[in-house]
């Protein structure tokens, strides 16, 4: 049974940090596309960043520069560190796990496991 378990979410002011953290089991995680998305109040679920097997690392353009997307394997984890928050980046964060080949990672139906999410308030 494969489970994602999203952590480090909370409250903090605009301008802050804070880093998720997703700890995955069940799959051979190595070999699985990553993502990360959020989905707030009255919205879509939207896509935040992606890291494939090979390294390869795809964000949503109002989180470049700010966000970085990283992954360990030896430790079945994946990683969202969020720098200079704003508030219109308040939203449920998910985790989620890829394991079909050849799936688009902004894409969220292509994704076969998620999270239960973890909130992140930005407070202006």
């Amino acid at each position: 049974q494969v489970q994602l378990v999203e952590s480090g979410g909370g409250l903090v002011q605009a301008g802050g940090s804070l880093r998720l953290s997703c700890a995955a089991s069940g799959r051979t995680f190595s070999s699985d596309t990553m993502g990360w998305f959020r989905q707030a109040p009255g919205k879509e679920r939207e896509f935040v960043a992606a890291i494939r097997w090979s390294g390869v690392i795809t964000y949503l353009d109002s989180v470049k520069g700010r966000f970085t997307i990283s992954r360990d394997n030896a430790k079945n984890m994946a990683y969202l560190q969020m720098n200079s928050l704003k508030p219109e980046d308040t939203a449920v964060y998910y985790c989620a796990q890829m394991s079909t080949i050849g799936g688009l990672p902004i894409r969220p139906t292509d994704y076969t496991y998620w999270g239960q999410g973890t909130q992140v308030t930005v407070s202006s």
